[in-house]
């Protein structure tokens, strides 16, 4: 299953040269990811809350492929490359149309609040 979120570029988003500053796709990638949990029907509120546990992200390889600027409608797509019992891999793009302009592999891990490394709670990914 690959996740849409669409994102519009706003000028909060841009640097002096007016395209998106480059921290800011880390930020679009996490809301996709954020919302692709909650597609999948998981609660992080109640993961921390009932379970003591959370997600990390452990590792991020990230390529800058294009700029986007402002006011480009952007797509952020996510979708899980691999998964084991205490981490996955998530593929993230960022798109404009067509276009990749960013590409990321997310390694996300479960984790305690102190720390410890737990499975992955189960979830079934709705069809795409």
């Amino acid at each position: 299953m690959i996740y849409k979120l669409p994102i519009r570029v706003y000028y909060e988003d841009t640097d002096m040269a007016g395209i998106v500053y480059y921290a800011n796709y880390l930020r679009y990638i996490e809301r996709g990811r954020s919302e692709w949990v909650r597609e999948v029907g998981l609660d992080q509120n109640r993961m921390k809350d009932e379970d003591g546990i959370v997600f990390a992200v452990r590792r991020v390889e990230a390529d800058y492929l294009a700029p986007a600027r402002l006011d480009d409608e952007l797509v952020v797509e996510t979708w899980v490359e691999s998964r084991k019992p205490v981490r996955m891999v998530m593929g993230q793009e960022v798109k404009r149309g067509d276009q990749v302009l960013f590409r990321a592999m997310v390694t996300v891990i479960c984790m305690t609040l102190d720390g410890k490394p737990v499975r992955l709670p189960h979830w079934d990914e709705p069809a795409a």
